[in-house]
């Protein structure tokens, strides 16, 4: 074969590797041009995974002493609010019960303060009462006095020892004097005698306040000794409280 031909077939055997490797870089290229792209994420839903019955046996007789546990500890927490409500109960029945006798105390402290005031004015009462019959009585003995002193005799009698030339002028004065004496004797005697019945009749209504205060006094006493005997007697009838043993 001439040396002009092998050339020929040197370069074109050149030339076809040229070409080749060629395409291939520009095929290497595109490809990691697509490979840059950054791709969408596909979401995918998950497979649910569902127990066989023989799991859902298991579970459920698992499941068993949990429930009764809880069940234990709610019965222990019931008992256990039931003592205190129970026993907040109790607290709350004595302190009404302190109430109540810091109340009936107070009320009878009252009482017998008032009993105390009504007794005092009741006495002085009393007291005016005596004065004012006392005076009464005086104005009545000096009233009988005047009235018999006004007899014609007695009044002649009282002027015969003077000596004048007129005596029936001594006698006017003498029996005009003692009128007026009359009059303003009976006069006081009335007053005295309007305060005496005022007076009386302020005893009697403090007598009545005083009875209906020494009854309500001793309607308390006696209650007071009755709840005294009752609580006492349920004091010594109440069983003692056993503790309750916590599950």
């Amino acid at each position: 074969m001439p040396e002009g031909s092998i050339r020929k077939l040197i370069i074109v055997v050149l030339a076809i590797v040229v070409m080749t490797g060629l395409l291939v870089d520009s095929a290497a290229q595109k490809r990691k041009r697509t490979r840059r792209r950054p791709s969408s994420p596909k979401i995918t839903n998950p497979d649910i995974y569902q127990p066989s019955p023989v799991d859902n046996s298991n579970s459920n007789n698992a499941g068993t002493p949990g429930t009764e546990n809880s069940n234990s500890n709610s019965n222990s927490a019931q008992s256990q609010d039931q003592r205190t409500i129970r026993t907040l109960s109790n607290q709350v029945d004595k302190l009404s019960d302190k109430l109540n006798d810091i109340q009936s105390s107070q009320q009878s402290m009252v009482d017998l303060e008032r009993l105390s005031r009504a007794e005092q004015r009741s006495s002085q009462l009393r007291t005016e009462l005596r004065d004012v019959q006392g005076k009464k009585a005086d104005l009545e003995a000096h009233l009988e006095q005047v009235e018999y002193d006004l007899k014609p005799e007695n009044i002649e009698r009282s002027v015969a020892g003077y000596g004048t030339t007129r005596p029936e002028e001594l006698r006017a004065q003498r029996q005009k004097s003692l009128e007026n004496d009359r009059t303003r004797t009976r006069q006081q005697i009335d007053q005295l005698t309007g305060s005496e019945s005022r007076i009386q009749q302020a005893i009697a209504t403090s007598d009545v306040e005083l009875d209906r205060l020494q009854k309500k006094l001793e309607a308390a006493d006696k209650a007071a000794i009755e709840n005294a005997k009752t609580g006492s007697q349920t004091n010594s009838a109440q069983p003692v409280a056993s503790p309750t043993p916590t599950p």
